[in-house]
């Protein structure tokens, strides 16, 4: 059976769509708005001043009200004296009488006695705001399409005027849908949710992100799965409202049901937009009104309010913007930074891709790269820089292609420094105590061999390594004679910190050595090529003669340590190396193998970086030590 709605369509299709359904729609929306509550609305028609501003002649200026005439041939050389009678002291704003013309400064005055000594010739209206200066009564101060301002508001105020015509803006309704959603206040009652809950998280991003667009969104409590309630609850919000938005079950599960609701009560517009995150969205005209499906997960839930959602608000609010502009807007962009991809990323054929990304400069070059992709997750989300669309026909960009970015929050490139080496949490806890002295830290976990390769391609500020060299048992020097050209690089031990096992709580299956580990049908958890706890373990499995074709799981690769400590603590791998402190955080079991040092690596052209001290600084912080000791696995330096 063919659709009677269109399918896998572009995103400017989509919008086109909604343009084309609700274009007239603003139009039965007219009403007139005290102007205290019309910020943000559209004029329906060019407005007039019913007052002049000022109202009267007003002084510019503290001073004194003289008749021009008087002051003819006054200067610092040849002075003029005025009796009290023909001059009257004037604040700044006040009302010139009639019988004077200009307004002599303070400054270019002296009394004595009762007289005023002036020192300046005026010409007539000199330092006066003439009657109407700012606006004519009768003049047109604002035109139709115009949005309200707080500037407007303030100056339709003092242009007589206490009401003003516009388009109403939509009242929208959210209906969060599904059983496994738990509400917010059950959400934080419950300190062990049941497995397979979620919070209802999106309703809060969408309050408030249409509170920063400046419109109001009512939100209803969690609708069960099923379908006959859903289509209540829609009627209702298609009644009640100008614009619903309903979360979740777009997609073919059993437990989706709204495209069948959709059909059921009105006409479907089109389902799945070619975009990534995003693509299951839905839009459907019931009771001649806009009912948008919004996919369930964080990330598509954003990406959907802000290249659907707010758009089509502009439409409903009588808004006539070009739908880029609205989107960066919707996005919250500060600025438009011109980057270079610091590494390659692939998109889906034909997808429009929203990456969240994180940005830096290092020399000429300002690079970004994409944060976690997933659409559940949020954290990418609240720490990335900025958001880059790429086109559906990016498919595979190559490191160093050029991306635009449109930044979300400002960044001082000047003091922002870029790490790029080995994963340790205790990194992550220096970003703070760095803020507070002025600098900016962001960092990349490549492993200790990806920062020092990175170090000399020039991509990065500083790396950290742990390279454990089979040779001789040393640490990072021949690495760092390899990676540096013949550059000088600064070295600085930070630490020495344990790399161990790390095991399920109460070590079900009794490893108490890398042997034991390596035996019969464990499964491992490891680290990607060129981490140096990839490195250790590659060492440790040619002292004992272990091939890794004889490790089931060798080819699990992963880029942190909390990453491969998390593998153990969900059942998907039976041990792992790495260090304490991530078997800590999870409650897992750890046995010791060996202690390395841990080394930032800084080229000598970085060190008097403004940052790079405050790096230094902090690396003597006692709370950051406090909180590294709190841990566990670590030693400080002899």
């Amino acid at each position: 059976m063919v659709a009677k709605y269109k399918e896998h369509i572009e995103l400017s299709t989509a919008l086109e769509i909604l343009e084309k359904t609700f274009e007239g729609w603003a139009a039965k929306n007219k009403t007139e708005k005290n102007i205290s509550a019309a910020l943000g609305c559209v004029l329906i028609k060019d407005i007039t001043a019913h007052r002049n501003v000022p109202h009267y002649a007003a002084s510019a200026v503290d001073g004194y009200a003289v008749d021009a005439s008087s002051t003819i041939g006054a200067s610092q050389a040849t002075p003029l004296k005025l009796v009290p009678s023909a001059y009257q002291w004037m604040n700044t704003g006040a009302d010139v009488p009639s019988w004077a013309n200009a307004v002599l400064m303070i400054e270019d005055s002296s009394i004595d006695g009762d007289d005023l000594i002036i020192f300046r010739s005026l010409t007539p209206s000199a330092n006066v705001r003439p009657l109407g200066e700012d606006v004519m009564a009768g003049q047109i101060i604002a035109r139709e399409g115009d949005i309200v301002t707080p500037a407007l508001i303030s100056l339709f105020l003092c242009a007589g005027i206490e009401k003003v015509p516009v388009y109403d803006r939509p009242k929208t309704l959210y209906i969060p849908t599904g059983e496994e959603i738990i509400s917010r206040k059950e959400w934080l009652a419950d300190h062990n949710p049941k497995s397979g809950t979620v919070a209802e998280s999106n309703s809060l991003f969408i309050e408030a992100s249409f509170k920063e667009w400046g419109y109001e969104v009512d939100v209803m409590p969690v609708v069960p799965d099923d379908p006959e309630i859903l289509k209540e609850k829609v009627i209702y919000g298609a009644e009640k409202y100008d614009l619903v938005l309903v979360g979740a079950g777009s997609a073919k599960g059993r437990r989706d049901h709204t495209l069948e609701v959709f059909e059921a009560t009105g006409e479907v517009l089109f389902r799945w937009v070619r975009m990534k995150p995003g693509r299951p969205a839905m839009a459907a005209k019931i009771n001649d009104k806009p009912v948008i499906c919004l996919p369930g997960f964080p990330m598509s839930t954003t990406v959907v309010l802000w290249s659907i959602v707010y758009p089509l608000l502009n439409i409903l609010s009588g808004k006539s913007e070009d739908y880029q502009y609205l989107i960066k807007k919707a996005v919250g962009c500060r600025e438009i930074r011109q980057t270079k991809l610091l590494v390659q990323h692939s998109s889906p054929a034909g997808i429009q891709d929203w990456l969240r990304v994180k940005t830096a400069k290092v020399g000429d070059t300002t690079y970004s790269w994409a944060l976690t992709s997933g659409a559940s997750v949020l954290w990418a989300l609240a720490e990335a820089d900025g958001i880059a669309l790429l086109p559906a026909s990016a498919l595979e960009c190559e490191k160093g292609t050029d991306v635009t970015v449109w930044m979300k929050r400002s960044v001082d490139f000047d003091k922002r420094i870029l790490f790029q080496g080995s994963d340790d949490p205790a990194i992550q806890l220096l970003v703070t105590p760095i803020k507070r002295r002025g600098g900016d830290l962001v960092s990349r976990a490549v492993g200790s061999m990806g920062g020092l390769a990175a170090l000399s391609r020039g991509e990065c500020h500083l790396a950290a390594a742990h390279l454990l060299d089979d040779k001789d048992g040393t640490y990072n020097d021949s690495f760092i004679e390899r990676f540096s050209n013949g550059e000088k690089w600064e070295r600085i031990l930070v630490f020495h910190r344990m790399q161990g096992i790390i095991v399920p709580a109460g070590n079900p299956k009794k490893i108490n050595s890398f042997e034991d580990m390596c035996a019969g049908d464990n499964v491992f958890a490891n680290r990607q090529p060129g981490a140096g706890t990839r490195v250790l373990f590659d060492y440790l499995l040619k002292k004992i003669g272990k091939p890794t074709s004889e490790i089931t799981g060798y080819e699990q690769q992963f880029t942190t340590h909390m990453e491969v400590a998390n593998r153990v603590y969900t059942g998907l791998a039976d041990a792992t190396l790495g260090i304490k402190s991530a078997a800590d955080a999870l409650g897992l079991d750890f046995i010791p193998l060996k202690e390395e040092p841990y080394e930032l690596v800084i080229p000598s052209i970085y060190i008097e970086h403004p940052t790079i001290k405050a790096l230094m600084d902090s690396l003597l912080d006692g709370q950051w030590r406090d909180s590294v000791e709190s841990m566990g696995g670590y030693r400080w330096k002899d």
